[in-house]
């Protein structure tokens, strides 16, 4: 009966009448596509008013995202890999893409996410994770071809892992008897912060705009370091060798201004958007680096809230 009503879902989606269908099928379906609807419009919106400082990683999630939401049948899944200091929006844009994509946001079941020293803690059980990680992602895709994988703290994945995924990330048309083309996967690192970092100053310190910054001026020297760092999860991985990466996504350090554009954002959310003296407080507490010039934020947004409740 099911798969009755599947493909009536089907027939009637490009008729009049379909939402009556969809409707329907939905009520008694577990099929991710009824919770699959994406708002690009409202993503782009978010990225744009929400996250500070980074316009690299505005423009690259924004068109990557709906240039492979566009393709119908695409030949490879969309990786992205996010790198940049603590604090600078990286797992904020993670979570934008999936309250974006599914009805029931970051809580839907098509959501997964992975911090490796909660799911692969011991370097010593790589091989076991290896089959783990290959077991559910396998199993999630044969649920949802849509999927999200979202692997934070990337840095402190054992090294070898992450390999597992290798063949779900290429242009092959079948593996394992998944469909596994449609799916979403974003890489989180702080590794790649120092040639982020280095550009960024250099930038500051010839009297250019950071806007001026491309992610082409970034995007060997990311995949180079991630590639030959063994504090990295994809130290020597052939996913990087094999550049199965779709874009290297850059967040930039965060100089003073970007960061009172958090406290004010906070504080608004808290009711006190008038509260110009805290916003003042929170930023000249911070710690800037480099000692000579103190352009930018050692831990950009994050110690915000903490200093804010001090300060308020």
């Amino acid at each position: 009966m099911l798969s009755t009503y599947f493909a009536l879902f089907l027939f009637f989606s490009l008729s009049p009448v379909c939402c009556v269908f969809q409707e329907l099928y939905c009520s008694i379906s577990e099929d991710c596509n009824c919770d699959f609807k994406p708002n690009i419009r409202d993503l782009e919106w978010d990225l744009y008013k929400n996250v500070y400082g980074q316009h690299l990683a505005q423009d690259i999630v924004s068109e990557e995202v709906a240039k492979f939401l566009k393709i119908k049948s695409p030949d490879r899944p969309l990786v992205l890999s996010f790198h940049g200091s603590s604090g600078t929006g990286k797992s904020l844009v993670s979570s934008m893409l999936g309250n974006h994509l599914y009805g029931s946001a970051m809580s839907s079941p098509y959501v997964h996410q992975f911090i490796p020293t909660l799911h692969f803690p011991l370097a010593n059980r790589a091989e076991e994770y290896r089959e783990e990680l290959k077991s559910w992602v396998q199993e999630n895709l044969t649920d949802c071809a849509r999927s999200v994988f979202i692997f934070d703290e990337m840095e402190k994945m054992p090294p070898g892992v992450i390999d597992v995924l290798e063949p779900f990330l290429g242009p092959s048309h079948v593996v394992f008897r998944t469909n596994y083309r449609k799916a979403i996967y974003v890489f989180i690192s702080t590794v790649g912060e120092e040639v982020i970092n280095k550009l960024a100053l250099e930038q500051r310190q010839a009297g250019r705009d950071r806007e001026e910054i491309e992610s082409a001026d970034l995007d060997d020297a990311i995949a180079h370091t991630l590639y030959n760092s063994n504090t990295s999860g994809f130290f020597h991985s052939s996913i990087v060798h094999q550049k199965l990466i779709t874009r290297f996504v850059p967040f930039l350090p965060l100089s003073r201004r970007h960061v009172e554009r958090c406290v004010l954002a906070q504080l608004c959310q808290r009711g006190s958007c008038g509260r110009s003296d805290v916003v003042q407080a929170v930023g000249g507490d911070m710690h800037y680096t480099p000692v000579q010039g103190k352009y930018f934020s050692s831990t950009g947004c994050k110690a915000v809230s903490a200093k804010i409740n001090f300060f308020l």
